[in-house]
């Protein structure tokens, strides 16, 4: 099986059901996937972030850029996205909040 790049979300995605994603990311990372958490929050409000799935895995922050693009523009593509708001991954959200 070849190997995957995964993204989950943190708000409303990882923060509402963290035992079962956590137990999925650490199965994933140990069959070989790369797994990485991509969040529209700006870096500065990360801590909560930093704390919880960033003890798992990578954290990206795009400060509200759509995730997809934003990823791309960092080499990133990922196979898989696990999001309750697929929206974003092609659409900014409001700046400046």
């Amino acid at each position: 099986m070849s190997k995957l790049i995964i993204c989950i979300d943190y708000d409303g995605t990882f923060s509402a059901i963290p035992e079962l994603l956590t137990d999925f990311v650490v199965a994933a990372k140990k069959a070989g996937h790369r797994v990485i958490c991509a969040t529209m929050r700006y870096e500065y409000e990360g801590k909560e972030v930093l704390e919880s799935i960033g003890k798992l895995c990578e954290v990206i922050f795009t400060s509200r850029r759509a995730k997809l693009p934003f990823l791309k523009e960092q080499g990133i593509e990922p196979n898989i996205w696990i999001d309750d708001l697929p929206m974003f991954l092609f659409r900014d959200g409001q700046r400046g909040t």
